[in-house]
């Protein structure tokens, strides 16, 4: 061995040592070989992760057309519509209470709720609230010896940070891959929901939907939620929703069993060179407020069209997706500290995020035929995109209920003609033959009822 050699060495154990304190908080990275591994490190972490076994309703259950016995019949389907088997992953965040975060997916339309840990123990599950927004759901098992992962900073999450997904792809058992942070602020996936994505090109497959996403200090800093690729499959562009909003759902969650969104009242759009050039704005990033609604909370907290908002409770806003993230994460009923841009000058404002007005018409005011139904209007400003008129609630064994409307249905189209407002669909309905057809949307899925 030369001395150049001896002194690199030296030159090796001296920066190890004097990396140790960064590094002590971590769980070893180093196998029983000297070798690096990720085995320590997932030895801890995996029994957290749990394999989420899931029985729903049908389709066909909630389809008045496929509920009929004669067109089953002469179609040669199965009398009865079958409940669909399906399973995901979730990751333990309270060991002491018992609490599951998974995806929304996962467990839409569930009737039965099964968790399985690593140890191959098993829980019936009960679901505490869930989110379609976000795609978050949360569970609530037995709290029996349960290990826990702790929840990261997402926000510290940078391009290039390695990262470990864990679930259980095609119910095969836990399965781990590892990758890095491909892209962040990811959105587009879904316009209806509100998205912050982590971008990862760690394997993410059929099965991992649910399942958690680590840095290497083994901190949760995502739960897996999508994938891009040809038949489902995992081509490197996977998608998880950051930490940090999992954890604003869970509380809204644990607190009310939903997600309480609310309004401020504005129009918004991104701030472009070209249009901070024509408004004569010197900021490069922001949100340009394009309308505020007269008597919204935005107008009365002195919110003005033009205004660019910087940031919302300290943190910057880059975009009008950011911005909708954000405020669609505050609860009903508390206020945010808004920075803006205005004439040049920077402002502050602090405005109280109000419940979504709605107007409503009772089915019997409209029709008879839909008697028992309440529909709904989410107003103009509201933080929600949705189309078409929501149904509010159904009596049961009401005509509504009989002909197959149920609440969360939305009713986009009276014989092809598209409504968006309570008072849209009332003038449809008056002028209808007395056969119409009624185009619906509910969850993933469209059709018609056709009402005679």
């Amino acid at each position: 061995m030369t001395w150049h050699s001896v002194s690199l060495s030296r030159l090796f154990i001296i920066a190890l040592l004097f990396a140790i304190p960064a590094w002590a908080a971590m769980p070893p990275l180093v196998g029983k070989d000297g070798l690096p591994s990720l085995a320590p490190l997932l030895t801890q972490v995996t029994p957290a992760v749990v394999n989420i076994a899931v029985l729903s309703r049908s389709a066909e259950q909630d389809n008045p057309l496929l509920r009929d016995p004669f067109f089953r019949r002469f179609f040669n389907l199965p009398e009865q519509p079958q409940p669909q088997i399906s399973a995901g992953s979730g990751v333990i965040v309270d060991a002491a209470r018992g609490y599951v975060l998974t995806n929304h997916h996962v467990i839409k339309n569930a009737q039965e709720i099964v968790v399985t840990l690593k140890d191959n123990r098993r829980f019936q599950a009960t679901l505490t609230g869930s989110d379609a927004g976000t795609d978050i759901a949360l569970l609530k098992i037995e709290p029996q010896r349960l290990v826990a992962l702790k929840l990261g900073d997402s926000d510290a999450l940078s391009v290039g940070d390695y990262v470990v997904a864990i679930g259980n792809p095609f119910g095969l058992g836990q399965t781990v891959t590892s990758g890095i942070v491909s892209a962040l602020g990811r959105s587009g996936l879904n316009t209806e929901g509100f998205e912050d994505f982590i971008q990862t090109d760690a394997s993410i497959n059929p099965g991992n939907s649910g399942g958690a996403l680590i840095n290497l200090k083994g901190e949760l800093v995502g739960i897996n939620t999508a994938i891009i690729g040809p038949s489902g499959g995992n081509v490197g562009i996977g998608f998880a929703v950051p930490a940090n909003m999992a954890k604003a759902v869970m509380t809204q969650l644990l607190r009310f069993g939903e997600v309480r969104r609310g309004r401020l009242g504005i129009g918004m759009q991104d701030l472009s060179p070209e249009l901070a050039k024509s408004l004569r704005i010197a900021a490069q990033e922001g949100v340009v407020i394009s309308r505020v609604d007269p008597g919204s909370p935005a107008q009365k907290a002195g919110l003005r069209q033009a205004d660019v908002v910087l940031a919302v409770n300290g943190r910057p806003t880059k975009s009008a997706v950011d911005l909708r993230n954000q405020l669609g994460l505050v609860p009903v009923g508390e206020s945010v500290d808004i920075k803006l841009l205005r004439d040049g000058q920077e402002r502050s404002l602090r405005i109280r995020i109000e419940p979504v007005q709605s107007s409503s018409l009772s089915g019997g005011e409209a029709l008879p035929r839909l008697a028992g139904a309440t529909f709904g209007d989410a107003n103009h400003g509201s933080l929600e995109r949705s189309e078409g008129v929501p149904v509010m609630s159904v009596e049961q064994d009401s005509p509504a209920w009989t002909l197959g409307l149920r609440p969360g249905d939305r009713i986009i189209a009276v014989n092809r003609k598209k409504v968006r407002s309570v008072k849209e669909l009332a003038a449809a309905l008056r002028v209808a033959d007395r056969s119409f057809a009624l185009n619906i949307v509910r969850g993933d899925f469209s059709l018609f009822i056709v009402v005679r």
